[in-house]
């Protein structure tokens, strides 16, 4: 059989490749710790708990956390992001596997993905995953882990079945040992195989809490997927006064389905694009859906706009990580959070 010199260069830069990933997979695994994570997320009625107890679950979005060089430059750099997202009240983050869109977004590559095309994981990526998850543990934080993402989705980027199965259950297997993980199946979408997935997931992994987000804003997903998830997180209404609809939408939810529920609280400064309210925005209108989202017995993730336009604009801190203290808007929400204890729980 002849081989031509274009086909053994092909087939050494693929096995380099593999060699280089390897390696910064064992750099990455080196530095967590993958015996079982300390503390567990899990649910009671209409309330989160951690460790059996009440936890006042105060989400961030940090979509791409896993793929963000500063964040991930050693376990003392994420330590010290970690406790000072704890310090302004947040103690769950929300992030992707999929961050591997075309719109500009900090971090976002065709290679930023956990999964292959076959349905198997990237082990670097999959090694910077655990090792977030570690380290969160030490503070008593949890990580939402979004599985799939439409914006990918609506780019052609896509797992048919079995691929999807297949990806779906190594991950659920890889996260075994962490407790304080939750896996949301999409963000934004709802299609037939979010029930089959959820129960590849709970084949392997039953006490592993599971969530969907159904759509776009204000679509509170289909009856027959609330009642099978573990908890519930659809984006509410985003227009009008939404900071009182949003609210009202949570409570109904909750009622209906007698689980907790999660409400992605969008706040913009830098850009009204992606989903974001129909006019400009004031943090005092995010602080205010966030206090009645309380008052009803929901939760919130904060929702910013600190990763929408690239390096180098303004809304956009240097690091790439949506630091607290980096503007006035969101700080002004980050400082209410950091005083959640005043305001909850509170009863209804």
């Amino acid at each position: 059989m002849n081989i031509t010199t274009d086909k053994l260069a092909f087939i050494y830069i693929r096995q380099v490749i593999c060699l280089l990933l390897l390696a910064a997979s064992f750099h990455v695994q080196a530095q967590t710790n993958l015996t079982v994570t300390s503390h567990r997320i899990a649910v009671a009625g209409t309330r989160f708990t951690l460790d059996e107890n009440p936890f006042p679950y105060t989400g961030l979005s940090f979509f791409n956390a896993i793929y963000n060089p500063t964040f991930n430059a050693n376990s003392e750099v994420r330590r010290a992001w970690l406790k000072k997202f704890q310090n302004y009240g947040i103690n769950v983050l929300r992030v992707w596997c999929q961050w591997d869109n075309t719109r500009g977004f900090v971090d976002a590559s065709p290679t930023n993905t956990m999964f292959q095309a076959d349905g198997a994981l990237c082990p670097p990526h999959l090694a910077t995953l655990k090792a977030i998850l570690s380290d969160a543990d030490r503070f008593g934080m949890c990580v939402e882990v979004v599985l799939f993402a439409q914006e990918s989705y609506l780019e052609k980027i896509r797992f048919a079945s079995p691929s999807d199965e297949r990806a779906v259950a190594a991950l659920t297997r890889e996260l075994l040992p962490f407790r304080n993980a939750t896996l949301q199946i999409w963000n934004e979408h709802s299609d037939a195989r979010v029930l089959p997935l959820l129960k590849v997931i709970k084949a392997i992994d039953p006490p592993r809490l599971v969530s969907n987000s159904p759509g776009y804003a204000g679509d509170l997903g289909r009856d027959e997927e609330n009642s099978a998830l573990d908890y519930l997180t659809p984006h509410t209404t985003r227009s009008g006064r939404y900071w009182e609809t949003a609210p009202l939408e949570l409570a109904a939810l909750q009622k209906k389905f007698g689980k907790p529920v999660v409400d992605d609280e969008p706040a913009r400064n830098g850009t009204l694009r992606f989903g974001g309210p129909e006019a400009q925005t004031s943090p005092f209108d995010h602080i205010v859906q966030i206090l009645n989202v309380w008052l009803v017995g929901a939760f919130p993730t904060y929702h910013h706009d600190m990763f929408q336009t690239g390096y180098g604009t303004p809304a956009i801190p240097p690091s790439g990580i949506p630091d607290p203290e980096f503007n006035p808007y969101h700080l002004t929400v980050f400082t209410f959070l950091a005083h959640r204890d005043r305001f909850w729980p509170v009863k209804p």
